[in-house]
């Protein structure tokens, strides 16, 4: 039985899930751990609960989502997982740092790139990767079927979806996204979101305005 812990890191309010197993193995996906203070928080329960950080994964690449991608590579000796088209966005960094008045290094660790229907394989679990491109060129989920749950990243939220306004953001590939991946899914199934509350799928079909006109359309 997975275990899921969340941190709510940066001035953006990101989202950082910790995903750790009876072997005590984890995932860390999107470490968004600016501050020392915050980088600490993050190592300190990896270590009091005596995990061992075995892949690092991203949603995408937007600043306030990979702020903690070289604390966490470096410290846990972890490539970085994430789409081929994030790494124009990572590559970018700096320059979004500077633009959002939040300093930061280049990303400098190991690269390893994942697509649609690749499973990421956690010990006896099994990560389904969906392409949702729209908030971000590369955006992807992360969809665990045993355990009823997806990583949603910043696709959906509750009562919202993933800002469409910004370099390399697409709102009708968003929707497409929406219909084509997470449509099909359970009603029952869990949305870690890249930010705010977790929700339902069902409870978003019912209630979120932005999921409501896309299911209208």
């Amino acid at each position: 039985m997975l275990q899921i812990q969340d941190f709510c890191f940066n001035a953006f309010q990101e989202n950082t899930y910790v995903i750790y197993n009876e072997k005590k193995n984890a995932i860390i996906i999107d470490p968004g751990c600016y501050l020392k203070n915050e980088q600490n928080i993050l190592a300190e329960f990896i270590s009091d609960k005596k995990l061992t950080p075995a892949i690092l994964l991203n949603t995408h690449c937007h600043l306030d989502h990979v702020f903690g991608n070289n604390f966490v590579a470096e410290k846990y000796g972890l490539t970085a997982l994430f789409h081929q088209k994030e790494q124009a966005v990572i590559d970018r960094l700096p320059e979004g740092g500077a633009r959002w008045g939040v300093p930061c290094e280049p990303y400098q660790g190991k690269v390893a790139y994942i697509q649609q229907d690749q499973v990421i394989q956690f010990d006896m679990d099994a990560f389904l990767v969906l392409e949702t491109p729209g908030h971000s060129p590369g955006s992807v989920c992360f969809y665990h079927k045993e355990q009823d749950f997806l990583i949603g990243g910043d696709l959906i939220f509750k009562d919202g979806v993933g800002r469409t306004d910004l370099p390399g953001s697409n709102p009708l590939e968003l929707i497409e996204s929406i219909r084509t991946q997470i449509l099909p899914l359970p009603e029952t199934m869990k949305i870690y979101s890249g930010h705010g509350p977790v929700t339902t799928w069902g409870r978003e079909k019912k209630s979120n305005p932005y999921i409501l006109h896309i299911l209208k359309a």
